[in-house]
């Protein structure tokens, strides 16, 4: 978040760097409907996303969680949601409350599999899920990165 006030130095401005600011773009809720390297993109971010709220949570996401279209349309949702408290977008106690209460159903949506996650064992079987499902890596990136 960018502060432009009085006490700011005039080299603290924000300053575009030429680079995309990926945390301003929204993504869908689900992976459907986007082209083949925006899918891949959207599981990159999302699989970024469950390692972060499996930690702060203490969410027991289970392995191979994204062949499981309720379970990533469940953590896509739960990262949506925590993402929008977390940039200021949303400033609602009662309704940040709300999400910590929610955490218990969404780890019931969550029960499914046999193995707990572990993104250092599962990634290989994650990036073949996305070559399964026809998403392509973004130019100049080998699949396994």
């Amino acid at each position: 978040m960018t502060w432009q006030g009085p006490d700011d130095w005039r080299d603290d401005a924000y300053q575009d760097d030429g680079w995309p600011d990926e945390d301003a773009i929204r993504w869908p809720l689900t992976w459907r409907g986007l082209l083949p390297r925006e899918r891949w993109l959207w599981f990159e971010h999302l699989w970024a996303d469950v390692c972060e709220l499996r930690v702060r949570y203490r969410l027991a996401v289970r392995s191979q969680w994204w062949e499981d279209d309720v379970q990533v349309e469940a953590l896509a949702a739960l990262a949506a949601w925590t993402g929008r408290y977390d940039s200021g977008e949303w400033d609602d106690p009662p309704g940040k409350l709300a999400l910590l209460f929610d955490l218990e159903r969404v780890a019931a949506l969550l029960r499914d599999g046999a193995d707990p996650f572990h993104p250092d064992r599962d990634r290989m079987a994650f990036v073949r899920h996305l070559i399964d499902l026809g998403c392509q890596p973004p130019p100049g990136r080998r699949p396994a990165e």
